[in-house]
């Protein structure tokens, strides 16, 4: 399925680049997500017309994440979890958590989709955590899991 960029995607390609994708990523991120429209000739058309718009709003998205990027950049956050004694969690440390965490201690809402673990966290120790804020913006945070022993 052919469709017009309306975001700079990392991957795909800048606004109004007409690409092809698979149907059901188009119908349900690209389109549901309104970062692209249907490549008919009409939306050629008018994305021709608004492109210098889009161009504006994608560098102010790109400043709003540089800005959240600095401050979030190599920053720590400490995760409580119950353990096995072999140092292994209950369950792991997901990227919701991580969302709600980062907004807890440093008052930044950031969508769990764009935060992407290096590697599955199931266990005690510091773990890298890379975070998409933008095409071309992204910034490492680390997640040091403590153990929350509850002993008598």
């Amino acid at each position: 399925m052919r469709v017009i960029l309306l975001e700079n995607l990392r991957n795909f390609g800048s606004i109004g680049d007409i690409v092809d994708v698979k149907r059901g990523f188009a119908r349900n991120y690209l389109i549901a997500q309104k970062k692209a429209l249907f490549a008919s000739k009409k939306n050629i058309e008018n994305v021709e017309k608004i492109k210098k718009d889009l161009n504006k709003k994608d560098i102010e998205k790109k400043k709003s994440a540089k800005d959240i990027a600095d401050k979030l950049d190599k920053k720590t956050f400490d995760v409580r979890k119950l353990c096995t004694e072999n140092k292994e969690l209950y369950g792991s440390v997901k990227p919701t958590e991580i969302s709600k965490l980062i907004k807890e201690l440093a008052n930044i809402d950031i969508n769990s989709s764009l935060i992407q673990p290096v590697k599955e966290i199931r266990s005690i120790g510091k773990f890298k955590i890379l975070i998409n804020l933008h095409s071309e913006v992204q910034t490492n945070i680390y997640i040091n899991v403590i153990s929350d022993e509850k002993n008598n």
